[in-house]
């Protein structure tokens, strides 16, 4: 019997404890897409006719559902710059309240959420991090998280909600998830 082995039983973490461990980055910007997705261009909501916008309308809340690599600032730039431009147009749409806001939409709207903000926060770099005292640092898809927050925060103020359905899409694990914090950011 080798004494490694010997140790092994004794101590089976030994091992562990004499490598040197590698930090792991575990920042939520960091999105590993198995498959790469190419966003596209849709046409503007303003420029299509009233009949095409509710499907247009979907189409751009499920594009909006492509997660990036925000801790890589060149990677994928034209597709983060439709995904946030496409945000900023969505957020504008729905504000007016123009009746934009039907039952089909509702569920699409709540994917699009659950998907950019429903994920795991990366440990604090500071330990020492004082709420009180200290700004809070931002993370590099922020610019993204913004707009989904802001759209989120327009799609629950809006005229054209309508809390019967929003109370089928929106249930108990999605109101746990939503991070309060960041709407303080928006106010």
């Amino acid at each position: 019997m080798s004494s490694g082995t010997f140790v092994d039983r004794i101590d089976p973490f030994a091992k562990r404890s004499m490598k040197k461990k590698t930090k792991k980055s575990q920042g939520s910007s960091r999105y590993r897409n198995t498959q790469d997705v190419e966003l596209q261009a849709l046409p503007l909501l303003k420029d299509v006719p009233g009949s095409e916008q509710e499907d247009l309308f979907i189409r751009k809340l499920r594009q909006c559902c492509v997660a990036f690599d925000f801790m890589d600032p060149v990677a994928d730039v034209k597709g983060k710059e439709i995904k946030r431009a496409t945000l900023n147009e969505l957020v504008e749409y729905i504000t007016p309240g123009r009746g934009v806001l039907t039952e089909p939409v509702y569920p699409e709207i709540i994917k699009m959420i659950s998907a950019n903000l429903f994920r795991t926060l990366p440990p604090s770099e500071n330990p020492d991090f004082d709420p009180e005292e200290d700004d809070p640092t931002l993370e590099a898809s922020w610019p993204h998280l913004q707009l989904v927050y802001e759209f989120f925060l327009r799609f629950l103020e809006s005229t054209d909600f309508q809390p019967t359905i929003g109370k089928k899409v929106i249930d108990q694990k999605f109101v746990l998830q939503v991070n309060p914090k960041y709407f303080c950011l928006l106010l």
